[in-house]
């Protein structure tokens, strides 16, 4: 954001109150195609990734965990069996066509998953009620990351911690022109083909370059108040999962 209350949509600025509408109707665009897309942009690494968040997680039965832009369920669906009945999962998301069709997916799966339509910038909450909070490929989505990652803080649990998985910077020199090209060049041609919509994916592919590095972010954490943050570069950095924990 700037001084003249406007951010960044991909490559373009635009006024801070149209980002969200404008994040809206990428999403409401691709929800329903959402989960082959990302098999396909990834090359199915994308369930790695996120089973290796749900590895450093650390969940336990019986505990409280909101997943952030939580799409289609898949983290969801993973803590609601680690925490069983006595613990409690909220799937929340910005989006509401998003959270229709994750609500869908995981009562077909008999998924015990709770369900609510929020702005991870003024989340919901009373403080100190989550055990975890996870956020997967949302974040960059979020106008004012700063203000979400104090809403986050705010409702987590004293001992409890967050775990951010995110698209990064890529730190394997050689590969940035090829994957500069399959970023701009490819991932809009298979949005055009798979969901005839070529723009949100070019804008997806924006909006990576646009979030803050590894470091970056690791630095707006701490300024959030986590302490102990770290973060693991999966697939050269291409993806970054950061971890922080409320003292």
């Amino acid at each position: 954001m700037n001084s003249e209350n406007t951010t960044h949509f991909g490559f373009t600025q635009v006024p801070l109150k149209e980002k969200v509408q404008r994040v809206t109707q990428v999403f409401d665009s691709v929800a329903n195609r959402y989960d082959l897309m990302n098999d396909l942009m990834s090359g199915g690494m994308h369930r790695f990734w996120k089973r290796f968040a749900i590895e450093l997680s650390g969940v336990r039965r019986g505990q409280q965990v909101l997943d952030l832009a939580g799409g289609t369920g898949d983290l969801a669906a993973k803590f609601a069996t680690l925490v069983g009945e006595p613990g409690q999962v909220v799937l929340g998301d910005i989006n509401a066509t998003m959270l229709q069709v994750g609500r869908e997916r995981l009562l077909n799966k008999g998924a015990l998953v709770n369900y609510a339509q929020m702005n991870a910038e003024a989340l919901p909450f009373a403080d100190n009620s989550f055990d975890l909070i996870s956020i997967a490929f949302g974040l960059r989505n979020v106008t004012d990351k700063e203000a979400a990652l104090a809403s986050m803080f705010r409702v987590l649990k004293p001992g409890g911690r967050i775990l951010i998985l995110e698209f990064s910077e890529l730190k394997v020199r050689p590969l940035k022109p090829l994957y500069n090209l399959y970023s701009f060049k490819v991932l809009p041609l298979l949005g055009k083909m798979v969901t005839n919509d070529a723009d949100s994916y070019r804008y997806l592919a924006e909006s990576i370059r646009m979030h803050p590095n590894q470091e970056n972010l690791l630095q707006m954490m701490q300024q959030a108040g986590f302490d102990r943050c770290d973060y693991h570069n999966l697939t050269g950095g291409i993806v970054a999962l950061h971890r922080g924990y409320k003292l």
